[in-house]
């Protein structure tokens, strides 16, 4: 019999996790805390690796993980400059190797694109790490991320209770606007991503009151950040997690009408939030998208290369466009994914969503895998208008959830739970759960 594995793995990964979501809110690239939390997920993986000889994930999403990395690593290896010909303007040729222009890489900016790989490993290699652990030590990670959430939420109470507009410069090597995030948008997208675990926290282990006090109070962070997406999409994703998860809890029907009330009284402070005065028609978003695309179509075929957006979309900004405020981001994760790793990056996208969309209609998932489903689609959804995805924090809380809906344990378990066979031991019919031992 093969012994039990050790209970360290889920505090070690539970720390990375929790210390992520503490200090890896920036968005700036060279962040010396994005360093340290790639360092130590990259490092706990291999320790969970060398000591667990736990499942791995589904075949196809493995592959998948690793089409991604020889993509990105494909785009720091030097070749042929004629290769280039035609398939890209000349301003955006890519650095050469060394000295000897015979030679150039794909990306336009090596450096950053070196950053980025790190930042995909760090990622995949925590994604895979839960993947090796147990059901039991997959659930035990919840609290940990619940511990960093809650962090969050009480920087954020006391900046807002404070003032309407407060910074903390020094305490990180970034400008912490809201909770422990740079950026209003990403607190809010982490608020909004852990409401389904909250209500499955309620709903299926038994604390309906405490779950339901961590629902009121973020939302109520929600409307304080004021985040327009993080406002509406808060409101959509606590609709859909009770109506989702509620079906088969033990939940009384009065207490999911309770639920249901107090989000009136939300929609009601949420559509205050919300005015047609602050949508910008001539430039926002909206711009940066067509500009995106314009730079798209003349690197379809392989892109500027991860991490260089910033570099490569001033040369197809219009000079009417251009202000003291420089674009950083195109605000639609998979515009500015498709600028920089082209037709081979879109695809990969595209598999992706197929493999997610496959979860869904397999057969009947676990309750924490519905939750976690749900909070990927609407982190999915944000990224239409964001790039939460670029902070260490939510990057690490992604990797968690989508291991938790591709992780065989939960289907495994169910299973056991719902077949049984029949085994004749000595006259006596005994019925045992597939998988149990005789």
């Amino acid at each position: 019999m093969s012994s039990r594995p050790s209970e360290w793995d889920k505090y070690l990964l539970g720390s990375v996790l929790f210390v992520s979501l503490l200090i890896g809110g920036g968005t700036a690239s060279g962040l010396y805390t994005d360093t340290l939390i790639e360092v130590a997920a990259i490092l706990s993986a291999a320790a969970v690796f060398s000591h667990n000889p736990g499942q791995s994930g589904p075949h196809s999403v493995l592959w998948l993980l690793a089409f991604a990395v020889l993509l990105a690593f494909l785009q720091i290896v030097p070749l042929p400059a004629a290769v280039f010909n035609d398939l890209r303007p000349k301003l955006l040729l890519g650095d050469t190797w060394a000295a000897d222009t015979q030679f150039r890489f794909i990306s336009v900016g090596v450096g950053r694109t070196v950053e980025c790989l790190l930042y995909l490993l760090a990622a995949a290699a925590f994604f895979l790490a839960v993947l090796r652990l147990r059901v039991e030590q997959v659930n035990a990670l919840l609290p940990f991320f619940f511990m960093g959430v809650i962090c969050n939420g009480l920087a954020g109470a006391i900046q807002y209770s404070l003032s309407n507009d407060i910074a903390i410069v020094g305490l990180l090597p970034f400008t912490i606007s809201a909770g422990l995030f740079a950026n209003v948008n990403h607190f809010s997208a982490l608020l909004f991503v852990s409401i389904p675990f909250v209500v499955y926290y309620g709903l299926f282990r038994g604390h309906l009151l405490s779950g339901s006090f961590g629902l009121i109070a973020l939302l109520l962070l929600l409307l304080a950040a004021g985040s327009r997406a993080g406002v509406l999409i808060g409101l959509a994703i606590t609709v859909l997690s009770v109506i989702f998860l509620s079906a088969r809890s033990r939940a009384s029907g009065f207490s999911v009408l309770l639920i249901f009330v107090g989000l009136s009284v939300y929609t009601i402070g949420a559509w205050t939030k919300v005015d047609a005065d602050a949508i910008d028609p001539a430039f926002g978003r909206g711009e940066f998208a067509r500009t995106t695309i314009d730079g798209i179509k003349e690197n379809w075929a392989t892109g500027v290369g991860f991490g260089n957006f910033q570099k490569a979309y001033q040369i197809y900004e219009k000079e009417s466009m251009i202000f003291e405020k420089f674009v950083n981001h195109a605000h639609n994760e998979y515009l500015e994914v498709a600028f920089e790793g082209g037709i081979p990056a879109i695809l990969l996208m595209l598999s992706y969503f197929v493999l997610l969309a496959a979860t869904l209609v397999s057969d009947r998932r676990d309750p924490f895998q519905k939750a976690a489903f749900l909070s990927v689609s609407f982190l999915l959804i944000h990224s239409l208008v964001d790039y939460p995805l670029r902070t260490e924090a939510l990057a690490m809380t992604f990797a968690y959830m989508n291991a938790i809906i591709f992780h065989k344990g939960f289907a495994e378990r169910l299973s056991r739970k719902n077949d049984v066979i029949e085994i004749d031991h000595n006259g006596d019919k005994l019925f045992v759960p597939i998988g149990a031992s005789s």
